[in-house]
């Protein structure tokens, strides 16, 4: 396994080690104690896995406050994503920055998203199915996002018209939202 430490501090990419012949492939897309010996040391409790049958469906910018907040392993099953973490830290040097990466089911790349950043994604392709293991379960009471568009954040989507969850559509901008991660 391979990771790389992206410029938002504690975010990585983890590139597995993938053994492919003329039958297909076969990987291992978590193994606690391969994590742990590359410094990853989040205890994940719950997989989640969405289906977005169109392209340009955009989810996000997604979080979960103290005490629940949550790190998260993003991969993709089908298809491809353009994944997208933005620092929510208020003291951290890199607060309102983000970072965008595309996973796919041809680069079979994941992400460590962790707690302290929102997180969204747009899928390149239809039906492109995303596959996450969280660290804490979801907390309604607790769950918050970032309005996608947010012109302070400037993120570069690859789109102009997302197809967007009502939820989505209502999230106030970064410096409206409610954040408790120092």
């Amino acid at each position: 396994m391979k990771v790389i430490d992206l410029k938002l501090d504690g975010a990585s990419i983890i590139e597995p080690i993938v053994h492919g012949d003329n039958r297909g492939f076969f990987m291992e897309s978590y193994n606690e104690q391969v994590f742990k010996q590359n410094g990853i040391h989040h205890h994940f409790i719950q997989d989640n896995h969405s289906l977005s049958a169109e392209t340009g469906v955009l989810r996000g910018l997604h979080y979960q406050l103290n005490p629940k907040a949550q790190t998260k392993l993003v991969r993709v099953l089908s298809g491809a994503i353009y994944d997208v973490i933005v620092d929510i830290r208020k003291n951290s040097p890199t607060f309102g920055q983000w970072v965008g990466v595309i996973l796919s089911e041809n680069n079979k790349r994941q992400l460590l998203v962790p707690k302290g950043f929102a997180h969204g994604f747009c899928t390149l392709v239809p039906n492109t199915q995303v596959f996450y293991k969280v660290d804490e379960y979801y907390s309604p009471e607790n769950d918050r996002g970032i309005l996608w568009s947010d012109p302070s954040l400037g993120i570069d989507w690859p789109t102009t018209s997302p197809i967007l969850s009502d939820k989505d559509k209502r999230h106030p901008l970064l410096k409206d939202a409610e954040i408790n991660f120092e």
